[in-house]
Parts: C-alpha cells; sequence; structure tokens
C-alpha cells in the first residue's frame, strides 16, 4: 500500500526532488571538504541517505545525508583512529548502536523539546543560512559549503568570512546571484500563480540552468566575466564505471579492538540521533498536513543506512533540515521526493559529473537564500511575542545561541530557558488559595488547595503563602487535588503545624497521610 502512495504524488515530487538534487550536491562535497574526508565520501552518504533510508524511513518530508554538524566530530575523529577505513568502521559500528536505540523504543525523546525551541531552531537555521551563503553569492568561497558553525576551520568567523566577501567580491558570481534571486522572488510572487505548469517547472531548476549557461558564457569569452575553480560544484569525475567504483572504500576491520574506534561509535551515534530526531520535529512542524514521524522507526532507518555508508566508504549520516526545508518549500509530498533526489545523485555521479561541475556556486547560494528567508521571515518574531515571554524568550536564545555558536549548543541554550520557564511556572503554581473567610468569632479561615504535583521547587512559594496567614487564625491545607507532593514539602508543613501553635494558628489538614518518618 505504501509503495502504491509513493507515486500518488509524482508530479510535485518529481520537481522537488530534482530541486533537492541540485541542493544537496555542494553541500555533500563542502561537508565532506570540512570534515577532512574524501569528496565522494559525501556523495556517497547522499546517495544511500535519500535511497536507502528514503525507504526505509516514515518521514513523509524528511530528506537524510551527511550532516554539518557531525563535521568537526568526523574531522578529528579521523585523526584520533588514525585511517580513514578504521573511521569507517566507527560509522558502521554507529549504525548498529541506532538500530539498537530504534528497538529500544528511544525515540520519545525528540517529544522532550519545546515547540518555543523547534521554531527557534528553524528560525536560526533559516539566518545562519542566509549568512553562510552571502560570501558564496558574492563569489568568496573559503568556508566549505555546508559548515554551519559560527566559528570557522580557517579561524574565522561567520561575521568575518562576510566582511571578507564584500571586499573581495567576484563580479561574475554577483551577476549571477542577482538575476538567480530575481528569478526566484518572481517565480514564487507572480508566475506561479498565473498557470500550472511554473508550479510543475520550479524555479530552481531554471536558475541553475540559467547558472551553467552563464558559466559556459564566461568561459567561451561571449561574456567578460569569469568564476574560479573554487565558485563551481567540484565533483569528482569518474571517466569509467570501472573508476567509478574505486571511489569507493571500505572499513577496516581489523581495527574493531582499537577502544578509540568504539568511542567514536558512540559519540557519532548518540549525536546523529539527537540531530536527527531535532530534525524529524522540526520538518513535521513545516508539513503542511503536520503528519508525525515515526520516531523510532527513523532511528532504525538511520541506523540501517550509517551501517551501508560506512560500508561502502561514505560519512556519517542524519536527516538534515535545509535540504528537508528545499523539500518542503519547493513542494514535495510524500517520501518518494528524499528517494530521487539520491537516485539523481546516483546517476549523476556516474554519467555527468563533468555537466554538474559547470554549476556556479551561486546559482545554488541564491536558492538557499530564499530557503532561509522562508523559515526566518519577520513575521514569526512577532507572532512569537504575542504569546508571551515564557514562548518568545527561549525562541530568541535559541536563535541567537545557534547562530553564536552551532546547531545542538544554540538547542542546548534554547531548552535551558525553556526549563527555566518550566521551573517558574511550576514554582508560580504550587497551590492556590481556594478562599479567606471569618468565623463568627471574627478569626479569619485561609483554604490552602496545593497542586497535583508539588515538587521541591514549590517548596518557597508555599512557605511564603504559610507565613502570610496572620495569628490568631485557622487555616486549612488541602491535599484533595495532590497525587504527588515532595517530602520537602510534607516536612515543611509538619514543621510548620508545630510552629502554628506559637502563633495561635489552627492547622486542618483534608486528605493528608502522615509519612511514618516524620
Amino acid at each position: 500500500m505504501e509503495a502504491k502512495n509513493l507515486f500518488r504524488e509524482l508530479k510535485s515530487d518529481l520537481p522537488a526532488s530534482i530541486v533537492v538534487f541540485f541542493v544537496a550536491v555542494p553541500l555533500c562535497l563542502g561537508i565532506a571538504l570540512a570534515s577532512g574526508a574524501p569528496l565522494f565520501a559525501g556523495i556517497i552518504a547522499g546517495i544511500v541517505g535519500g535511497i536507502i533510508v528514503g525507504i526505509a524511513s516514515g518521514s513523509p518530508l524528511g530528506v537524510s545525508g551527511p550532516a554539518a554538524g557531525l563535521a568537526v566530530i568526523v574531522l578529528t575523529s579521523i585523526g584520533a583512529i588514525g585511517s580513514w577505513p578504521a573511521f569507517l568502521l566507527a560509522v558502521v559500528l554507529a549504525g548498529i548502536l541506532q538500530l539498537v536505540l530504534g528497538f529500544a523504543k528511544a525515540g520519545f525523546i525528540a517529544y522532550f523539546f519545546p515547540s518555543s525551541v523547534i521554531k527557534g531552531m528553524l528560525t536560526g537555521i533559516g539566518l545562519l543560512i542566509i549568512l553562510k551563503q552571502i560570501p558564496h553569492a558574492v563569489g568568496y568561497d573559503k568556508d566549505p559549503d555546508g559548515d554551519l558553525s559560527y566559528a570557522q576551520a580557517d579561524g574565522g568567523t561567520t561575521l568575518s568570512s562576510i566582511l571578507n566577501a564584500f571586499h573581495s567580491l567576484t563580479p561574475g558570481a554577483v551577476l549571477i546571484s542577482a538575476i538567480a534571486l530575481a528569478i526566484l522572488i518572481f517565480w514564487d510572487k507572480v508566475l506561479i500563480k498565473k498557470h500550472k505548469i511554473f508550479q510543475i517547472i520550479q524555479g530552481p531548476i531554471v536558475v541553475v540552468v540559467l547558472g551553467i549557461v552563464m558559466n559556459y558564457l564566461y568561459q567561451s569569452g561571449t561574456l567578460n566575466f569569469s568564476l574560479a575553480a573554487d565558485q563551481v560544484v567540484r565533483l569528482p569525475v569518474a571517466n569509467s564505471l570501472t573508476e567509478f567504483f574505486t571511489f569507493f572504500t571500505f572499513p577496516d576491520f581489523s581495527a574493531i579492538k582499537n577502544f578509540k574506534v568504539w568511542e567514536v561509535a558512540v559519540v557519532l551515534a548518540i549525536v546523529a540521533s539527537l540531530e536527527t530526531l531535532l530534525c524529524v520535529e522540526a520538518t513535521d512542524k513545516l508539513d503542511p498536513y503536520k503528519r508525525v514521524t515515526p520516531t523510532n522507526r527513523e532511528l532504525k532507518a538511520q541506523g540501517l543506512g550509517n551501517m551501508l555508508s560506512g560500508l561502502i566508504g561514505g560519512l556519517p549520516i542524519t536527516q538534515v533540515i535545509v535540504r528537508s526545508t528545499a523539500n518542503i518549500t519547493f513542494g514535495g509530498k510524500t517520501k518518494m521526493s528524499a528517494i530521487l533526489h539520491g537516485v539523481f545523485l546516483l546517476i549523476s555521479a556516474i554519467t555527468i559529473a563533468g555537466l554538474l561541475n559547470m554549476i556556479p556556486l551561486a546559482s545554488l547560494a541564491a536558492i538557499l537564500i530564499i530557503v532561509g528567508y522562508k523559515l526566518a521571515k519577520p513575521a514569526l518574531f512577532k507572532q512569537m511575542y504575542k504569546l508571551g515571554w515564557e514562548q518568545f524568550v527561549p525562541f530568541v536564545a535559541t536563535v541567537v545561541g545557534i547562530l553564536a555558536t552551532d546547531l545542538l549548543k544554540g538547542i542546548t541554550i534554547g531548552v535551558l530557558f525553556g526549563i527555566f520557564y518550566t521551573l517558574r511556572h511550576s514554582y508560580r503554581n504550587s497551590h492556590y488559595m481556594k478562599d479567606i473567610r471569618t468565623t463568627e468569632e471574627g478569626n479569619e479561615v485561609h483554604h490552602l488547595v496545593l497542586a497535583e504535583e508539588v515538587s521541591f521547587f514549590n517548596k518557597a512559594n508555599v512557605i511564603k503563602a504559610l507565613d502570610a496567614i496572620p495569628a490568631n487564625s485557622k487555616v486549612i491545607i488541602d491535599f484533595s487535588k495532590s497525587k504527588s507532593v515532595a517530602h520537602d514539602v510534607l516536612e515543611l508543613i509538619h514543621n510548620y503545624e508545630i510552629n502554628a501553635k506559637t502563633k495561635n494558628i489552627t492547622v486542618q489538614k483534608i486528605k493528608y497521610i502522615e509519612p511514618a518518618y516524620l
């Protein structure tokens, strides 16, 4: 039944898959470069992530491939382990561990990330995509495409890279990106509403074709501009099918006794699983149909993908937000889009690598800038602000954290702010005062009802409420709505009851069972 449904939306999935394919090629290569791995390792990971993970996954719109968030881990791990083949064994083992996590139903972790943090993650990544693509759009290509950290491998930062870019403009790249942006905006705002043909033929496809044509005109001298070798896609070219298979590398299984291999495998499994689960949550939020991805199945699919990627010489894989967002932005409806993008990567690597190497990075930068803008629209900030500080502060903290550090650190910062507001909310909602009445004798009666869950965080608030009760009165402490009351709170109520006699305060407890240890 599922296989039949895959082809149901092919008219939407096919154009989207082509766009994702064009976006994926430089990202796969850039992440491989940033990881210190063979360039073809990024393409292998993209192929496996698209086809194998795409088939095994339950995510309708998520796209998997090599992840920018793992680049630093891969770079340092290859050096620590000592060889690329030994590192590939760690990738295989990481995949096995992810399979175990999937069967252990560890996917529930995804549901512990607040909505405000996930929205902040999407917005932060959107802004980051724009900032990272500006240098590529103007022809300053020192930082590998796919590097999403603020601190860069060359010692610079995201902002310093932008400043340097405007001091080193390449007119040919600026012209291509300017025309590409104009086409994409005009396509989205005008043409797509005019005729269905403009919905089928996506603007990014036109931009890529135009970029190839303009690059050819540069090379032929028809236009008096030029692009350097690092300003176009650089896919390894195989002159024959036999040579293509020489690009594959196999793991060094003799390194199985190396403790460092196992250590790296555990780190890769944990980080890759977290990134995947975060991306799953974010992608589901962007899904127009609000479908829910089965997270345990996703972990199994990623595990299968990493096992195969490691076995044939690929980088570790996660579900990746940039390609997933591009898929959604340009009309993907089912996971067939992700699968097809992997098929296109495979076919192109074998047959048309030379043609793909004509694509200017400026064209692809324009496409990604549009993707980034759609993730980080100004209206979203206004919307989050209207929801109140409890939503707005973790949202902004996540955005700033991602821009200033990297994806996982930024999300951690946002989650910490979310936890702060949760604890604050818990602190302020430990109880409520049902009523205050006066008896015939003129004494006040205070009725304090404890919340359903009262933790030790509520201790200070309960003390404050009890201390505010005046002398010569009565207090009713009502446990009837409580399912759990922390020992610290029970202890303070017990002590308060003893001390209340000195103030002539009568204490009555409803549905309270005195613990034996008090």
